[in-house]
This record gives structure tokens, sequence and C-alpha cells, in this order.
């Protein structure tokens, strides 16, 4: 069930070589002052042979370091909640929570990239992607092997984190659009809260 948010399943610590300075640059000067963010979004995930299409929209919220929440509006109502210590998935409709060690849960994965504060080489090799629509693209490739994610793609806008796109290691690709961004505006602490008693089930996957 975790692997389904980081088959967004948002957002992002990054590092790398000096050969591609310039890539890890254009991270950390979107990374440097972001304290808070709250974003709009859309996902799409395609599977391996792009046979099938999964749509889904939410917004999504971080506080740094280490406390995102994804609010999955359609087509079901999902929250992903990391505290800084656990990752917690909410089902509102099945009225189930999971929850796993965040750093096991994030390890590879683009929300490793904002909720972080480590340098960028730590995690990822970074390098250049030439662009067809306008925007600076930078491929991460994570240095952990022992992950799902084989490489993400980011999208700048005028040095604003508008597109992801993520590929596993089983073929399927997640693609977030993010829109109405807004940077450290004030955070309400219980948005990275979970609340055990409100579901049926709340059980550990470690």
């Amino acid at each position: 069930m975790l692997r389904s948010i980081y088959g967004i399943g948002v957002l992002l610590a990054l590092g790398i070589n000096s050969a591609s300075a310039a890539e890890t640059n254009l991270v950390e000067r979107y990374l440097a002052d972001l304290n808070t963010l709250v974003a709009d979004f859309e996902q799409y995930t395609f599977n391996a042979d792009r046979s099938q299409m999964l749509e889904a929209r939410g917004t999504f919220y971080l506080q740094r370091p280490g406390r995102f929440r994804w609010e999955y509006a359609s087509p079901t109502a999902q929250v992903i909640i990391a505290d800084g210590k656990r990752v917690y998935v909410h089902d509102l409709d099945l009225q189930q929570i999971s929850h796993q060690e965040q750093n096991e849960a994030l390890r590879g994965t683009p929300a490793l990239l904002l909720a972080n504060r480590e340098p960028i080489a730590t995690h990822f090799v970074v390098k250049a992607i030439a662009s067809t629509d306008g925007r600076d693209w930078v491929e991460l490739t994570p240095k952990d092997t022992d992950t799902d994610i084989v490489r993400i793609e980011l999208g700048f806008g005028a040095d604003t984190l508008d597109s992801l796109i993520m590929q596993d290691s089983f073929g399927q690709e997640t693609r977030l659009n993010f829109t109405n961004a807004r940077r450290n505006t004030t955070l309400k602490a219980e948005l990275f809260k979970i609340e055990q008693r409100a579901v049926d089930d709340f059980f550990q996957m470690d």
C-alpha cells in the first residue's frame, strides 16, 4: 500500500558529482530557503505497457525537515502523512491506517528530496536532460539500489518545480503536475498528525 504513494506518490534532499554542478545548483536553489510548501497536484500513473492509466488529484503540504501530507480528493479519499518518524497511509473509505518507519519508506523516492535537508549527493546522482518544452529538466538516479524507484525527472519553470516524473523497477510511470504553489506559508501542526482513534484498523508494516 505504501508503494502506491511513491508510485505517487508525494514528493522530495539530493547531491551529485562535480560534472553536474549546474544541475545540482538548480535543485539546491529551489530547496535553499524552502521551509514549507503547499501545492495542488494532478497525478497520472501508467502501467508498464501504457495500456492503463490512473488519474488522481489533491493537495500536497510540506514542512521541512521531515513532514509532509498528501491529501487525495479523487478518485478515492486517501491521506498520506509523514511526521518525521513514520509514514502513515490513511484510507478514509476503508477506515484503515497502515504505517512504516519513515527512513525505510522514503528510500530512493522523490519525497526524500523535499522533506530532507541533506546534501543532494548523499542520495542521488544528478544530470541535466535536454528540454523540449522550454523548462529546465533534471534527472535523478537513486544511489540506493535496494529501492523500487529507478529514475526521477524534475521539471522547473521559472525556478518553480511544476512537474515530476518517476519510473519504478516494474515499468510503472507516475507523473505529477503541481499548480498554485505557495512557499513558506504558516501551516498548522495538526496537518502532520494522525488520529489513530478515527479508524477501525491500524497496523504496522515493519
